[in-house]
C-alpha cells in the first residue's frame, strides 16, 4: 500500500514540478490564507517563538512577521515541489555563492569539513547539490521521517544531484568510513533544532531566551578531524538566494569545549536577525527548560 501511495505522491509532485516557478507561486498566493487563516499551521508555536525571541516588538511588528514567515514558508512548499525538476544549473542560478573562492582555496588543502548550517531560507537547495560539482564530495545529514512515504519522497529529491545523504543515527559510523577512504567531503548539519531530553548538554542565550543547542556536529569534528564551516544563507529575491561560507575552525581538537557550538549559534542568531521572516519558525525550539 506504501508503494501505491508513494507512487501516487511521485507522479503529482512531477507532474507539478513541470510548471514554471512563476506559476508556482501564483499557487503560493493561493495556498498563503489557506495554510494561515484557514487551517492556521502551528500558528501557536510560531506566535510563541516570535513572542519570546522579540519582546521588545509591538504585537503589530511581531505580526507582519509572522505573515512574512508564513508568506515565505509557502514559496518554500512549492520551491521545494519546484527541485525535483530542476537541473544543477538551475539550483546553482537560484543558490549562488557569494565567495567561491573560499570553497576553491579550502578544496586544495585536502581537508574534509563539516558544514554547519541552519533552517533558513531555502536550505534545502542549498544542501541538496554537490557544491558547484567540484572534485570533493557533497552529502547531508538528515533524521528519518515517522511517514516511510514522505521520507522516501525527500530521500528522492535530495540524493537526485550526486549529494550524500547519512541517516542521523549512522552519521559517526559514516564519517569514519569517508575519512579512511580518504576521500575529501564536505558534510552539512541541519543543528539549530531542539535536542532530545536526553541530549541537553549545552545552552547559550540564543534570540533572546536560554537556549540548548545541539552539540554532535562538534563532538563528531573533534572525533574525525575535520574543519568546522559556516553557511550563512541570505534570501535575495523571490526564488533567489545567496550564502556565504565562514570558516568557525580549520583546528578543531585545538578547541575548547562547546566553543564550537557557541561560535555557531552566534553565527545563526546573526543570520536570523538580519531578516527573522526566512527562518523555520514552525519548530518547538524551545520545549525544554533548563530547569529540566
Amino acid at each position: 500500500m506504501n508503494k501505491i501511495y508513494y507512487t501516487l505522491l511521485l507522479l503529482v509532485v512531477r507532474l507539478h514540478a513541470l510548471l514554471p516557478l512563476r506559476v508556482l507561486y501564483v499557487m503560493s498566493d493561493i495556498l498563503y490564507p489557506v495554510v494561515y487563516y484557514a487551517v492556521g499551521y502551528r500558528k501557536k508555536v510560531v506566535r510563541q517563538n516570535l513572542r519570546q525571541s522579540f519582546p521588545d516588538k509591538s504585537e503589530k511588528e511581531r505580526l507582519v512577521l509572522e505573515k512574512r514567515f508564513y508568506r515565505h514558508f509557502c514559496d518554500f512548499l512549492v520551491e521545494s515541489v519546484k527541485q525535483s525538476n530542476m537541473t544543477p544549473q538551475d539550483l546553482m542560478d537560484r543558490s549562488t555563492i557569494k565567495n567561491p573562492e573560499f570553497l576553491d582555496a579550502w578544496a586544495k588543502t585536502g581537508r574534509s569539513a563539516i558544514l554547519m548550517v541552519g533552517h533558513y531560507g531555502n536550505w534545502e537547495w542549498f544542501s541538496s547539490i554537490n557544491f558547484r560539482l567540484s572534485d570533493f564530495a557533497f552529502g547531508g545529514i538528515y533524521r528519518q521521517l515517522r511517514n516511510t512515504v514522505m521520507d522516501k519522497l525527500f530521500m528522492k529529491i535530495r540524493s537526485a544531484y550526486g549529494a550524500i545523504t547519512i541517516e542521523k543515527k549512522q552519521t559517526l559510523r559514516e564519517l569514519i568510513k569517508l575519512k579512511k577512504s580518504q576521500q575529501q567531503v564536505m558534510i552539512a548539519f541541519l543543528s539549530d533544532q531542539s535536542p532530545s531530553r536526553n541530549n541537553l548538554h549545552y545552552w547559550t542565550n540564543f534570540l533572546n531566551q536560554e537556549t540548548s543547542i545541539l552539540v554532535g556536529a562538534e563532538r563528531i569534528a573533534k572525533g574525525v578531524d575535520f574543519d568546522v564551516i559556516y553557511l550563512d544563507i541570505e534570501k535575495v529575491g523571490r526564488g533567489k538566494y545567496s550564502a556565504e561560507f565562514k570558516m568557525i575552525t580549520d583546528d578543531p581538537k585545538s578547541t575548547s569545549e562547546f566553543e564550537i557550538t557557541e561560535k555557531y549559534a552566534r553565527l545563526l542568531e546573526k543570520t536570523i536577525l538580519r531578516d527573522p521572516a526566512y527562518w523555520l519558525w514552525t519548530h518547538k525550539r524551545w520545549k525544554h527548560k533548563r530547569e529540566d
